[in-house]
């Protein structure tokens, strides 16, 4: 999903893609990435339902306004650029993590 929506990013700054599409592929990326929903996910169940329901639809919906041209293009970008990240594992993610909250456990006392 995550490479999908790059290439959707990508493809609406490409100069190729009509403005209707790039409207719409702007606004479905921007409601992928940012906190606000349609339902909170302070509701139990549906909130979460929202985010697997809606943002897969809403990619499904945006790509068939770009030209495939286009989207094979920024696809293939997408993924070699997401290939080029470097990899963080969830070690390194927990140790964050705990680093954070021993200070913060510190600080409290």
């Amino acid at each position: 999903m995550k490479t999908e929506l790059y290439a959707l990013y990508l493809a609406a700054r490409h100069p190729h893609t009509p403005w209707y599409a790039k409207l719409i592929v702007a606004g479905f990326v921007a409601y992928a990435v940012t906190p606000v929903d349609f339902v909170p996910d302070a509701i139990p169940v549906f909130g979460f339902v929202d985010d697997l329901i809606f943002i897969p639809l809403a990619v499904a919906l945006a790509i068939r306004f770009v030209p495939s041209t286009v989207l094979a293009e920024c696809r293939m970008q997408a993924r070699e650029q997401v290939a080029a990240l470097p990899k963080v594992s969830w070690l390194t993610i927990g140790a964050v993590w705990a680093a954070a909250t021993a200070v913060g456990i510190a600080l409290y006392l």
